[in-house]
Formats: structure tokens, sequence, C-alpha cells
């Protein structure tokens, strides 16, 4: 796990009245999961909503999704936090990171601009997860 790059995706897009416990939990390995769980079906009460880009839910693949991002800016490694313990609190490229965590069903950020611009992906429930792009000053 990356703390810095952890903090730069906390400070940039969560509400300020829960940062410094989602950064609490993301740093406890029995508490990461609960960070995690604020991002499944009530991420609009924990995330910054003017930062939210919302993606189509229809016909959306890692593709299109990665030719998107790429437009926002350079990529290079991206950060993950995720459901998925293979990719979470690792630097991998984003195809990578897109591979792994589009269509999971569980929540995941792919921070690809740290503190600038990153990827959520929420938890499914029926029919396409939502999908956003969390950009500042959107």
């Amino acid at each position: 796990m990356n703390r810095t790059q952890e903090q730069l995706i906390v400070k940039a897009f969560f509400e300020k009245r829960i940062q410094e416990r989602v950064l609490h939990e993301l740093a406890s390995p029995k508490k990461r999961l609960d960070a995690l769980s604020r991002l499944c079906h009530n991420y609009t009460t924990t995330l910054r909503k003017k930062y939210l880009i919302e993606l189509p839910k229809a016909n959306f693949n890692k593709e299109n999704l990665e030719s998107l991002l790429r437009k926002y800016g350079p990529i290079k490694q991206c950060y993950v936090i995720s459901w998925d313990e293979d990719i979470d609190g690792k630097e991998m490229s984003l195809s990578s990171a897109l591979e792994h965590i589009v269509g999971l069903g569980m929540p995941s950020i792919i921070s690809c601009i740290p503190g600038e611009l990153a990827y959520f992906e929420s938890e499914q429930g029926y029919g396409a997860p939502p999908r956003y792009v969390l950009k500042r000053n959107a």
C-alpha cells in the first residue's frame, strides 16, 4: 500500500467530513474493507459530487474507457484501490487496471493522475455498475 497515493485520492475526491476516517480505515488491514464498503451503494455521500462525471452504462468497453481517460491527460502508471485483493494497493498500467476492475461488480478506484484524475466503478446492482470519471475542476 502506498499511503501517499491514497492520501492524494482521498483528499482530492472524498467528502471532507470523512477523509480522516477513510484514511485510517485504508491504513488498517482489518478495516480496509470498511473504507471500500463506503464506495458500494452509498458512494454519493462518500465522494464529492462536484467531481463525479457519470459515464453511460450501456455498451462501454475497456478500450473505449481507456481512450476516454487518456483524453484528460498523459497517464503513465496508475494506483489502484480495489475490492480485488490481487490489485488493491498496487501500481500498474491503465490497461491492466481496467482489465481487472471493469465488470468486477465491486468498488474500485484507479488513480490515473494523482489528485487530478481517477476512474471509479461502484458495486454492481442490476445491469451495469455505476461508472464515473473523477476529475478535479470538472
